[in-house]
């Protein structure tokens, strides 16, 4: 007799999968986002369209979503040794790594900005930039520090001459060998120690000059890096202590003479996420380096290269919250609950409307930041004073509000977001991230209160900007003339840093919602930013909001 299992009793498929809402490709995310294509056209980089059409196609292709999720699935490894003993301190990376830096570096994510050669070029790059974040955001890394390290190349005229065409390459070689013989090259940055931290001042790696040193000349580095970002990369930046402080290096991964620097990966950080890209612990041991700019004057080359990065991670934040709600979007509109799609259900609804206000501000404040450093670059005292003090409130208040958006974004999606298969669970480990890199919180806010304190003239700059709303709407009125006030308060200041960058990022989200968006969605974010309580949860917007109009904008066309 057959047993019950021989008989096969139990159904070899379950039933048919009917109520589960798929992946989301084959849109193009930036033709389909009427958001972005407004900020980009508005901002002055309508030029970009076609450039940013075939990222746009790439992020919706469903072989390029799968290389993002090998790429974090199967991280770096070091490769300390190779098979004979020889020291070679190699990172080594899955294809699909490498597939998704070929696609980044050769759609010019890290080099429009200084390629363009026409006026929207930090505009035009930061569409890229947005696009890039969603569709894999550890790459986003080598980008950005590329490109925030042009202007420090630039400082000496024989690194300029050898490595900025081949930093502006829109191509990715990822081969050890010397510069001379690559066709593209990538920059990263090693500036923290763990002693120090944000406190750059502190770093306790030193530099000896070599026949008398100086600006370009040649130096010799010994000290323990804390954190370098990108350790497979050709040269790096770096900040060392010389006779007259902290002083910012150029560092090559090969020397003149072909043979490898003096540059030893002790180990690469196990991290919650951004688990594509290898960050690491390094050590100088007599290694060679170059002077950029002026002894002592490093800690201001990096907040200089820090000023770049920080509007990269506003765009770059604003693109994660945008990928997240896209996703979610897909997800309740695709899936049904107590006989009703569940985008359908009025609280559902709420919460849905209210992510999409959050994201389309975080859009507005990044690309209107991108453009003041266009007109700024452009000779614009106006420009250069607002972009001045808005770069670290949008930097802090993107970053800021991306955990709370994200972790709210998988909560829609139930059970599913929270799976490793789904892209959301990675989205969730990388939101805390840009809130962490080129300065903490507290480290961007004492940032606005020096801009207060040491160009005053930025408030003027900040509150003309803000005039330009005025007139629109009482709540918003009223919001401008408090945070005059509050700009006016000079009493403890730094107790109050957070409240002041909170207020400032809000109320100039309201301005530019008012100026730039459909009625429902500034009149939402007016009834529920300026008048409701600061930390609220998400889906508490107020009775009378038009929640429908407020998703059908921002859902992909």
């Amino acid at each position: 007799m057959p047993s019950m299992i021989d008989a096969r009793i139990y159904p070899a498929t379950t039933h048919e999968v009917t109520n589960q809402s798929g992946a989301l490709t084959g849109v193009n995310l930036f033709e389909a986002d009427r958001i972005l294509r407004e900020a980009v056209d508005r901002e002055g980089a309508g030029w970009v369209a076609d450039r940013a059409s075939r990222l746009g196609a790439a992020a919706g292709d469903p072989e390029i979503q799968e290389h993002a999720h090998l790429a974090n699935k199967h991280g770096p490894a070091l490769k300390s040794h190779d098979r004979f003993g020889h020291r070679i301190d190699a990172v080594e990376f899955h294809p699909s790594y490498h597939a998704l830096m070929g696609l980044a570096f050769g759609s010019g994510v890290h080099s429009l900005a200084w390629t363009a050669n026409r006026p929207g070029a930090h505009a035009g790059r930061a569409a890229l930039s947005y696009l890039w974040n969603e569709i894999e955001n550890g790459v986003g890394c080598p980008t950005g520090m590329a490109y925030s390290a042009i202007p420090s190349l630039r400082l000496v005229p024989a690194i300029r001459t050898l490595w900025e065409g081949k930093a502006l390459a829109e191509a990715y070689d990822p081969r050890a060998i010397p510069v001379d013989d690559k066709t593209a090259v990538t920059i990263g940055m090693a500036l923290t120690e763990k002693q120090g931290g944000s406190d750059l001042r502190a770093n306790t790696t030193g530099a000896e000059p070599v026949n008398g040193g100086g600006t370009g000349g040649e130096y010799r580095l010994t000290g323990h890096k804390w954190f370098c970002s990108a350790p497979m990369s050709d040269a790096f930046l770096t900040l060392a202590q010389t006779e007259k402080g902290p002083s910012c290096f150029f560092v090559p991964r090969s020397l003149p003479d072909g043979t490898r620097n003096r540059f030893f990966i002790q180990r690469l950080k196990d991290k919650c996420g951004n688990r594509s890209n290898a960050s690491s612990e390094i050590e100088y041991d007599d290694t060679y380096a170059i002077l950029l700019g002026e002894e002592g004057r490093g800690v201001r080359a990096a907040i200089e290269m820090a000023h770049l990065t920080r509007l990269d991670f506003a765009i770059g934040s604003a693109g994660l919250m945008r990928w997240a709600l896209n996703l979610t979007l897909h997800h309740t509109h695709g899936r049904r609950v107590f006989q009703r799609v569940l985008a359908d259900q009025p609280l559902m609804r709420n919460v849905l409307a209210d992510l999409c206000l959050e994201s389309e501000a975080a859009t507005v404040i990044a690309f209107r930041l991108a453009r003041a450093v266009d007109e700024s670059a452009a000779g614009s005292e106006q420009a250069r004073l607002l972009e001045r003090i808005l770069t670290p409130v949008a930097k802090f208040w993107n970053c800021k509000r991306v955990p709370a958006f994200i972790a709210e974004a998988l909560e829609c999606h139930g059970g599913n977001g929270f799976i490793e298969e789904q892209p959301m669970a990675r989205l969730y480990r990388e939101a805390p991230l840009n809130g962490i890199w080129e300065g903490t919180g507290n480290v961007i806010c004492l940032d606005v209160l020096r801009a207060l304190q040491r160009e005053p003239d930025s408030v003027a700059a900040l509150l003309d900007e803000l005039a330009l709303a005025r007139g629109v709407d009482h709540r918003l009125d009223t919001a401008i003339d408090a945070l005059e006030v509050e700009l006016s308060d000079p009493l403890e200041l730094e107790h109050r840093a957070r409240q002041i960058t909170a207020m400032i990022a809000t109320v100039m989200e309201a301005s530019l919602l008012v100026r730039h968006s459909i009625p429902a969605v500034a009149d939402a974010y007016l009834a529920s930013r300026l008048e409701g309580l600061p930390n609220r949860a998400f889906g508490s917007l107020p009775r009378g909001v038009d929640a429908a109009a407020i998703i059908a904008r921002s859902r992909l066309q």
